[in-house]
């Protein structure tokens, strides 16, 4: 008899230990991906934290590359990005999972071009951009400016918005060795506001302590970057590898939501859809 008291014991042993891990599984998960995301999807989950006790959600950054690296590699289980898939990628995606798997836009983004409140350039065309950023403009004097040296700061090759900023403002040219490189956007945002001189890119979320330099005539705004005729207008995804299901899909589902939206607009971005809320 007490070898069959031990042996129930053990079994309940497992059976619990079975459960509580699966609790945990089904309690939790990772997001992980693009820096300038990183921000907003700490904000979304924290608030569906708040909203649904007992869950976990753990959000990394990285870069966009990173996390479609984490993705691809069962790492995470939703990927943010601020960019498309590569052809590389998708085509590693669809050979490990046999699928292209699914994305989801969650807010759209006005792609800020970083300017000290103090330098007298406010309004740059997208040719000056390209041909700051490249190199082949390099003092503020050539565009009305101050006779100073131009310091151009970008993010890592890592980085989807780096990406993003060499297929559509430099049109696929490389970027200037003189250029800076900052880990994050946070950082650029944060060396443009201390450097007189600089310029620098990234999400609007990220632009509070610094000038959001007019683009062809067009302001940053809202309305301007909801019917994009602010050039530089982007949307931000989220990927995974499969059609999500549980959790994940209520999450999703709930970013997605007039109180998703709500944080996107709070973050500092743009909502899909304005809400009643």
């Amino acid at each position: 008899m007490k070898i069959i008291s031990k042996l129930f014991i053990t079994i309940c042993i497992i059976i619990l230990n079975a459960c509580s891990a699966n609790i945990s599984e089904t309690n939790s998960f990772t997001i992980s991906g693009s820096d300038t995301m990183f921000d907003l999807t700490s904000n979304l989950a924290a608030e569906y934290m708040k909203e649904h006790p007992g869950i976990s959600i753990n959000v990394i950054g990285g870069g966009t590359a990173s996390g479609i690296r984490d993705l691809i590699k069962g790492q995470t289980d939703i990927c943010t990005a601020s960019r498309n898939l590569k052809p590389d990628e998708a085509k590693a995606l669809a050979d490990y999972y046999n699928s292209l798997g699914m994305v989801f836009l969650i807010a759209k983004d006005g792609l800020s071009i970083y300017l000290h409140p103090e330098n007298n350039v406010k309004n740059l065309s997208m040719s000056q951009l390209k041909n700051i950023f490249n190199g082949k403009i390099n003092n503020w004097k050539v565009l009305g400016g101050k006779d100073t040296v131009i310091i151009p700061v970008i993010r890592n090759p890592n980085s989807g918005t780096y990406l993003y900023f060499k297929e559509h403002v430099l049109e696929d040219e490389e970027y200037s060795s003189n250029c800076l490189i900052e880990p994050t956007t946070k950082e650029i945002a944060k060396f443009v506001s201390e450097h007189r001189n600089a310029i620098g890119y990234g999400g609007m979320g990220y632009s509070l302590n610094v000038f959001n330099a007019v683009v062809n005539g067009v302001e940053p705004l809202e309305k301007n970057i909801q019917n994009d005729t602010y050039p530089i207008s982007r949307y931000l995804h989220f990927f995974t590898t499969k059609n999500p299901k549980g959790l994940i899909k209520n999450f999703i589902d709930w970013a997605l939501s007039p109180a998703g939206q709500i944080v996107v607009r709070q973050s500092g971005y743009i909502p899909l859809w304005e809400n009643k809320l």
